[in-house]
């Protein structure tokens, strides 16, 4: 699943938290994005082995809650001199971030880590396939196609299809996350809109998880367990995310989002005991290679139009 740091990839390197651990450096910033992704899916799964004690909208209120303040006290964002419209934009991006979260872990209440991952990266690759707007992105959504038919067995029999609606519509969300963080990320500096945005998120989404959870999410365990998997899948991702990025093009960070299914997949199968069969494991790579492929048309596109240096 996406991270709060795809809010801000567009940003520039002053976005990174001032006292950022520099030691994190040195696996590189390549190494650091890889880390931010284990540390999501692994957060996931973690996620899923906490919905039995708090269900799943539960899971995503402790989740949502606990990434809002640990973000709200680090950016310290300001709240006056913003106007109408950019409070519009943080309340849409908020209700965009909350709705991926809830719809996602919906999903994987009911479908495996990784197909469900799969399912879900579907709607970043149409983005990028439809913003492209080239033939050769024909041959990406024919491999998506078909990594989904090979997923879904002709006809999604082998997995709960309310699961793979969830799943599909996380992605639909996904893709309006990432238009909503980046016009978030023009109007706000650094990353005050994404926390003001996940303070919106964590508000909208608390009656939901009192009303299916009540008084499980006061269990210490719980609130343990659900502080864990926001530090795993928010705050510890986010932070690696940006510090790579200080130095990681924005095309390459995009190709290694890619890898999440391959990531899902490795944690379901080592933390839930999720086992893939060799069909799912080739649609998933099919999936991969199609979202790998869109990402870099649209890189050499952008190298096409780019203006040559000017003169003097």
């Amino acid at each position: 699943m996406s991270t709060p740091a795809a809010a801000t990839s567009t940003a520039s390197s002053s976005s990174v938290p001032v006292g950022a651990p520099r030691r994190w450096g040195s696996m590189g910033p390549v190494g650091l994005v890889l880390a931010g992704g284990v540390s999501v899916q692994f957060g996931g799964a973690l996620a899923v082995s906490l919905m039995p004690r708090a269900g799943a909208l539960g899971v995503v209120t402790l989740r949502l809650l606990v990434a809002a303040v640990v973000l709200l006290v680090v950016c310290r964002p300001r709240l006056r001199g913003h106007s109408r419209t950019d409070w519009g934009t943080v309340l849409v991006f908020g209700i965009t971030m909350g709705a991926m979260n809830g719809l996602f872990y919906q999903s994987v209440a009911r479908i495996p880590l990784g197909p469900a991952v799969t399912l879900e990266v579907l709607g970043p690759l149409a983005l990028s396939v439809l913003a492209s707007r080239r033939a050769v992105n024909l041959i990406w959504a024919g491999l998506a196609l078909a990594g989904v038919f090979l997923l879904s067995g002709g006809g999604f029999s082998g997995l709960d299809p309310v699961g793979v609606a969830f799943a599909l519509g996380a992605g639909a969300m996904w893709a309006a996350y990432i238009v909503f963080s980046a016009r978030t990320g023009r109007r706000f500096p650094q990353a005050d809109g994404l926390a003001l945005a996940m303070a919106v998120a964590a508000v909208l989404f608390l009656p939901l998880g009192v009303v299916e959870s009540g008084g499980k999410l006061l269990d210490p365990v719980t609130i343990g367990l659900g502080a864990a998997v926001a530090i795993l899948s928010s705050v510890l991702p986010y932070t690696l995310e940006l510090l790579a990025l200080r130095s990681l093009p924005a095309s390459t960070f995009a190709i290694l989002m890619s890898l999440e299914p391959a990531l899902a997949a490795a944690a379901g199968f080592l933390i839930l005991d999720q086992a893939l069969s060799t069909t799912e494991s080739l649609a998933i790579a099919l999936v991969i290679a199609a979202s790998m492929g869109a990402v870099r048309t649209q890189v050499g596109r952008g190298r096409a139009k780019a203006p040559g240096p000017e003169a003097g």
